[in-house]
């Protein structure tokens, strides 16, 4: 009993004294790794995007400029056609009658003509001599101008009745996509008024876009200095909603004359090449306008910008490695870049992966690599070469 006392007392002894050590200080934490960069520092043109679509530069609605039965259809719906190509054959038997008729006319109006001008020749050297009186020569004159008259109408009904002939082929006025057909064989198609089907044409294209009045204003600016129209002639480039970035070349040859009071927008559009005919009339697309003159600018990634509600914010780390947030005003995308216009001169160190784990005033672990002066649109260097 006396031994179990006496461990009893010695195990509190030892356990008093473990209390009385000093604690050993918590492992200091390691600063969190981040990745760190350069700004791209390069001459850049600022650019505006705006959405549109596309429209043909011409639409023609196909009539029949005569009136009977049509008795082919030489396309197929959806095809591509040629100017002058053959599309409808109206019934042509009775025009065809017409022109020999008219033919016939002729014929008769010039034996006419030559039996009164005969008339008219002798009556002539008659009155020379003084054996015919001078009103029988007049009325002779009269005839033979008459009879000249009818032979001019005759001729005149000949080409019409040609004309008419000409017109019972329908044949496209452009070149382009046509639509489906509206008349099928052995229906009567009336003159001027029935519709046969459409044709738009397809390269070039026509896109149309809005522009508010506030980005309009400073393209006049930038235009006025160049010492060019507002808009008219410049470069832009063409984009469709399956592509990254705009890439197609395109001319701005048109711009309104007023701003629309309802919107605040102007119409603007661009006359853009179609060789492959890809661009549809009706397409969705986007159009990048150059809205400043060269200037130096400063990009970053996207992903380096952090969001504070309304506030756009870039990690700056300092030469003690400790972070600073930053308030920037961001620009536009360029080379696949995030534009700075303001809160930034192109030297600080910025954080470009990892922000989640960077806090103001705390230190990190940067490790640095160096941007590339182009991205693609998903922020990867383009292959060389």
């Amino acid at each position: 009993m006396l031994d179990m006392r006496l461990l009893i007392v010695g195990g509190l002894a030892l356990a008093l004294s473990a209390c009385n050590e000093p604690a050993k200080p918590p492992a200091a934490a390691q600063p969190p790794v981040v990745t760190v960069a350069k700004p791209v520092v390069k001459d850049v043109t600022e650019y505006d995007d705006y959405t549109g679509r596309f429209d043909a530069t011409d639409v023609v609605e196909v009539r029949p400029r005569v009136t009977g039965f049509i008795e082919n259809v030489g396309f197929k719906d959806g095809a591509l056609v040629k100017k002058g190509d053959l599309l409808f054959s109206v019934d042509k038997r009775a025009y065809a009658q017409a022109v020999d008729q008219a033919e016939a006319a002729v014929i008769s109006a010039q034996s006419r003509v030559n039996f009164a001008q005969g008339d008219l020749d002798r009556a002539q050297n008659l009155s020379k001599t003084g054996n015919i009186s001078e009103q029988v020569l007049e009325q002779r004159r009269q005839a033979s101008l008459t009879t000249k008259a009818d032979l001019d109408a005759a001729r005149a009904a000949l080409a019409t009745a040609k004309l008419n002939l000409e017109w019972t082929e329908v044949r496209a006025p452009i070149a382009g996509r046509i639509g489906r057909k509206l008349i099928s064989e052995g229906n009567l198609v009336t003159a001027n008024a029935t519709l046969l089907t459409t044709i738009v044409s397809l390269d070039p294209i026509y896109f149309y876009f809005d522009i508010d009045e506030r980005s309009f204003l400073a393209y006049q600016r930038v235009f006025k200095s160049r010492g060019g129209p507002a808009g008219a002639g410049n470069d832009v480039l063409i984009g469709v909603s399956d592509e990254k970035e705009p890439t197609r070349k395109a001319i701005l040859d048109f711009l309104d004359n007023r701003i629309d009071a309802a919107s605040g927008t102007i119409r603007g559009r661009a006359i853009v090449p179609n060789p492959d005919q890809l661009l549809t009339p009706g397409f969705f697309g986007t159009v990048r306008v150059p809205g400043s003159e060269k200037q130096r600018g400063v990009l970053v990634p996207d992903e380096a910008i952090a969001t504070d509600q309304d506030r756009r914010l870039v990690w700056i780390i300092k030469d003690d490695n400790s972070a600073e947030s930053r308030e920037v005003r961001p620009g536009p995308r360029i080379d696949g870049y995030r534009l700075i216009r303001n809160g930034l001169n192109g030297d600080e160190t910025i954080v470009v992966a990892g922000l989640q784990r960077v806090r103001s005033g705390a230190k990190v672990k940067p490790e640095v690599k160096e941007l590339p002066l182009v991205r693609d649109a998903d922020g990867r260097a383009p292959p060389r070469g």
